[in-house]
């Protein structure tokens, strides 16, 4: 490497490294989940209504304006390379983002959600597509399932101090002297939310032992390992970061990591395609007690049918037609994922699939972390989950999935329907 050659990569890193500190520190003020929360208080008052009358929710005044100045004035210095079209792409989410949380509980929040995480009618990648046909697709394919006499679920009788102690093992195993802090916290917009500093648990919530399993798998060996390997040393500090436009990789390599260890199962799926149902009704007007009756016509739990509801309400509008749309993003994430894991491995890049655990992208950036490991900006990552540290049983899986894509299934299909045609039910 000669010295002009030296010179202008530490000036290019030096530059990268200040614009990205600059963005970084609007982004990690938004907290846009803790934004959307509902005091426990309403929940009571809910069900002290009978589940009858709609909920009443204020929200903190928030004023986008600051936060959209500053990054306007990060966006007035980017240039011309490919991080810097990547930054205008945080600084374009962020500032969305910024609005949406001026515009809770009014319709406009809606305007904006859709545009960072989109809505069940979107088509994905194959443009034929989307998560809302996809959604109802699954549950149909479920119904003969569902009359089947399969083995009981487990009980959902675990507290969260139980999970808290699993989630420490976990955490300290993977982890070490870098393991976050676990909580039990009385308020949380989900049963658990995972950060690099600390994991909360929803006091309230119970868990099965899958549950237990499932959410190790995502909060923790997901969730947490992508941030702290995003904040490695030497890293651009955007890298361990959440933004907005990771979201649906994030959640569909979460949920992938369920799926791969064993520990995604019929009910886990059938949430997921409800929640795309659930805020495609709440967009076609269905309002808060619609969606609380939907799930509690599938569930018959009405503390569960309650979280459920409030996930596609949270931030939005109570009566309807502005739904906070995140929880589409499972779905369409798991696909993503996994259809790009396929494709790496049928293109010969497996080599590619450690880079998705180097900090909180999008699989569309992957070109953009490739070329910040040329300039010594993006770490190789140092936690991965032991079904991705060791890929042969991976690559095995992906191999073959890859190689069943090449047949024809319709006429297999269609042969193997005709054969059952002349089998007795066996349950």
């Amino acid at each position: 490497m000669t010295v002009s050659t030296e010179n202008w990569l530490n000036t290019e890193k030096e530059r990268l490294s200040k614009l990205s500190d600059n963005i970084f520190k609007v982004g990690s003020t938004l907290q846009i989940l803790s934004r959307l929360a509902w005091p426990l208080s309403i929940k009571d008052e809910f069900f002290k209504n009978s589940a009858q009358r709609l909920p009443q929710v204020e929200y903190e005044r928030f004023d986008a304006l600051p936060v959209i100045n500053v990054l306007n004035e990060v966006e007035e210095q980017l240039g011309d390379t490919p991080v810097d079209d990547w930054f205008r792409k945080q600084i374009e989410g962020y500032s969305n983002a910024a609005n949406m949380l001026q515009f809770r509980g009014t319709q406009h929040f809606y305007d904006y959600s859709k545009l960072l995480y989109g809505k069940p009618t979107d088509p994905l990648r194959d443009e034929k597509t989307n998560s809302l046909g996809l959604a109802k697709r699954y549950l149909e394919l479920l119904q003969p399932i569902n009359k089947m006499k399969l083995a009981k679920p487990p009980e959902v009788c675990i507290l969260a101090e139980t999970l808290a102690e699993r989630m420490k093992q976990a955490t300290k195993t993977m982890f070490g002297d870098e393991a976050p802090d676990i909580q039990i916290v009385d308020d949380l917009s989900a049963n658990a939310l995972a950060s690099s500093e600390r994991v909360r648990i929803r006091r309230t919530a119970s868990f099965s032992d899958n549950d237990i399993e499932q959410l190790v798998e995502h909060e923790i060996h997901i969730h947490v390992a992508t941030m702290l390997n995003g904040k490695t040393k030497g890293n651009l500090s955007l890298l361990g970061l959440a933004h907005p436009s990771s979201t649906k990789t994030q959640e569909g390599l979460a949920v992938f990591a369920e799926y791969i260890t064993s520990t995604l199962d019929l009910a886990r799926m059938s949430r997921l395609a409800d929640r795309v149902i659930a805020t495609q009704m709440t967009i076609d007007g269905a309002n808060f007690i619609d969606i609380y009756r939907y799930y509690l016509d599938k569930t018959d739990n009405p503390s569960q049918s309650y979280e459920n509801t409030r996930r596609v309400f949270r931030g939005g509008v109570v009566e309807g037609r502005a739904p906070f749309t995140k929880d589409i993003v499972y779905l369409d994430g798991l696909l993503r994922v996994h259809n790009f894991l396929k494709a790496a491995v049928n293109a010969g890049r497996a080599d590619s699939i450690h880079l998705l655990f180097a900090g909180r992208l999008d699989i569309e950036d992957l070109p953009v972390f490739s070329y910040l490991r040329a300039l010594g900006l993006c770490q190789k990552p140092r936690f991965l989950p032991p079904w991705a540290k060791d890929l042969r049983i991976l690559l095995c899986y992906l191999s073959y999935s890859s190689f069943l894509n090449t047949i024809d299934m319709s006429k297999v299909f269609k042969h193997y329907e005709d054969l059952l045609k002349d089998v007795g039910e066996v349950y």
